[in-house]
């Protein structure tokens, strides 16, 4: 179910047409070959080109692939664009129907947080352990997040956010083929399309690393508005911005901080996996 909100752009449309063991988006070209080793995967630059080939099996098909996917593109000289791409193409390449695909990706992805396996499981197993009652996510991306509430829980609340109108519309294809009914709002989280007050608590994970600090401000202020009780933060802690994955900017323990400092509100900073900023606002 897809709430009302203002129209956002689509920017990969995760379900269109294109022939089997084929993906070809701006410059990035995906290519399934059963020749290769079971598991593989490879990128190479050919001009404005970068070209993967790969033999993935359904049992690849997880957020795990990130970290792979990363390294392989960054090694052909792309960057974040290239990296989008190349997840969209590896998933879509691998298993032919794009419903299957997705409902694979996902499943094998929920599994893995789920058993700890996948490196951000102990980021999910904290907010879960700190949300109370409703809950607003941030910055949802594919909405694992999301989606783990609404499973554990049926009776609460859940609306899962994003700027980018085609993660969205994939959450609300995929989510039916898991058993799961969740919201989805397509939006900027700088500008919510919600009255103040209207979520009990509200999520940012692993969000403002991704865009500056004025409009982090923004997004803080605008999360206190709408949250009746709790705001909680989660950043990575790094050294330089991981700028393939879209990271902008860094955190330490003295920046998160100030930022709780800027709000105005009670509020603590903690350590796991990262840093954490919860921010009482009820």
């Amino acid at each position: 179910m897809t709430l009302a909100a203002p129209p956002i752009a689509r920017r990969l449309d995760s379900f269109a047409p294109t022939p089997p063991g084929v993906w070809d988006r701006g410059s990035v070209h995906v290519r399934r070959d059963r020749s290769r080793p079971a598991g593989s995967i490879s990128a190479r630059r050919h001009g404005d080109v970068i070209l993967l080939r790969h033999n993935l099996t359904a049992a690849h098909l997880s957020d795990s692939l990130v970290g792979r996917t990363t390294s392989a593109i960054a090694d052909a000289g792309g960057g974040r664009t290239e990296f989008e791409a190349a997840m969209v193409g590896l998933v879509r390449t691998t298993i032919d129907d794009p419903g299957d695909a997705w409902t694979v990706f996902y499943r094998n992805s929920m599994h893995e947080l789920r058993s700890g396996a996948a490196p951000f499981a102990p980021i999910h197993e904290r907010a879960i352990a700190t949300v109370v009652g409703s809950v607003l996510d941030l910055g949802s991306c594919f909405g694992f997040f999301p989606l783990r509430l609404a499973a554990a829980d049926p009776t609460r609340t859940v609306v899962a956010t994003d700027l980018h109108a085609d993660t969205m519309a994939l959450l609300d294809a995929v989510a039916p083929r898991l058993g799961i009914t969740i919201d989805t709002v397509p939006c900027d989280a700088s500008s919510l399309p919600f009255p103040d007050a209207s979520f009990d608590t509200v999520t940012a994970l692993h969000l403002l690393e991704h865009v500056d600090r004025a409009t982090g401000h923004r997004v803080l202020t605008e999360a206190c508005r709408v949250a009746r009780q709790r705001v909680i933060v989660a950043v990575p802690y790094e050294a330089e911005p991981a700028a393939c994955h879209g990271h902008v900017r860094s955190f330490d323990d003295s920046e998160l901080r100030c930022a709780g400092v800027e709000l105005g509100y009670d509020f603590v900073v903690t350590d796991h996996h990262g840093g954490w900023l919860t921010i009482d606002v009820g």
